[in-house]
């Protein structure tokens, strides 16, 4: 998958939840057809195992984290070195309980020069004296 331009995302999680979903929902399709309730509540209930299938392997690393990674790691039989300590930003790895604590910097604006932190350590060790919770912005470069 290696051949493609951008990153879009193809993973071990990704494809595996998507072909759980995809007979998910191919069984919630054959229930509402065959208005059997049954069936809809079993191709709810697969569907709703393929988010948890996807999740735990992003968790174990298959997956991604959220935004471009580098070129690198765009192979599908590279697992994310990150995934143990949690994405910035990644609502997931916040589920889990994992990321939390590190200040995410986010780009404020394509050649602004200005970076903003976000998360109870911002400002950490930069004499910013911002407090958790709040955001710092400072003039990069």
């Amino acid at each position: 998958m290696s051949a493609h331009q951008y990153d879009e995302g193809h993973t071990v999680a990704g494809w595996t939840g998507f072909g759980i979903a995809t007979v998910g929902t191919a069984v919630l399709g054959l229930g509402v057809c065959t208005v059997s309730g049954a069936l809809i509540a079993g191709g709810l209930a697969v569907t709703a195992v393929s988010v948890l299938v996807t999740w735990a392997l992003h968790l174990s690393g298959w997956g991604k984290p959220p935004g471009r990674r580098p070129r690198a790691e765009w192979g599908m039989r590279v697992r994310d070195t990150g995934a143990r300590e949690g994405h910035a930003g990644c609502v997931g790895c916040r589920l889990a309980g994992r990321g939390g604590g590190r200040a995410a910097a986010v780009d404020t604006g394509v050649g602004t020069g200005t970076r903003a932190e976000v998360g109870p350590e911002a400002g950490a060790g930069t004499g910013t004296g911002v407090a958790a919770g709040q955001v710092s912005v400072e003039s990069v470069g």
